[in-house]
């Protein structure tokens, strides 16, 4: 079940696996990063960076804190730069960790109201189911990353979830 330790071994999981796709990618040149690969965001790029995005629009729901520069255009465009995008991923992956690291295990009961951009309106779900799809989400799109780079050439690290050194 979705509890504390739930959270803090899915946050290092999330932040293992993406030093792993950005240490792949880095191998790459920019131009392999943006090619068009046939996935749902079409490149490995814009698929990196639609994961910063929505981690970036979960998160300050989950901490109460207010959206900022996240906007529904932004999606698949928020960093051009790859330097950037891994520098603002890291971040964002601390900010997780930390997140997780520090909730009070009492958040995680009831309901979260928010205003979905998507849905154009208030929806309320469950804080389990939600951080269940934070965290699913981020996997879901890893894997067409991983999927992508190892079609490029590029070597990323297995993603089994039992190989993270906790």
């Amino acid at each position: 079940m979705i509890d504390k330790t739930y959270l803090t071994t899915m946050s290092k999981y999330n932040s293992w696996q993406n030093r792993s796709l950005y240490a792949a990618a880095s191998t790459l040149p920019d131009e392999a990063r943006r090619e068009q690969r046939g996935a749902f965001f079409g490149s490995i790029h814009a698929t990196l960076n639609h994961l910063l995005w929505a981690d970036r629009a979960w998160l300050p729901r989950f901490t109460s804190q207010p959206l900022i520069g996240i906007s529904s255009k932004d999606g698949l465009s928020m960093y051009h730069d790859f330097d950037d995008l891994k520098r603002e991923r890291l971040e964002t992956d601390t900010a997780i960790e930390s997140w997780a690291r520090d909730l009070d295990p009492q958040w995680l009961e009831g309901d979260l109201v928010w205003f979905s951009g998507l849905l154009n309106r208030e929806v309320s779900m469950n804080k389990k189911h939600l951080v269940m799809h934070f965290f699913n989400h981020e996997t879901h799109h890893r894997g067409q990353v991983h999927a992508m780079l190892t079609m490029a050439g590029a070597k990323p690290e297995d993603t089994d979830l039992m190989l993270l050194k906790v």
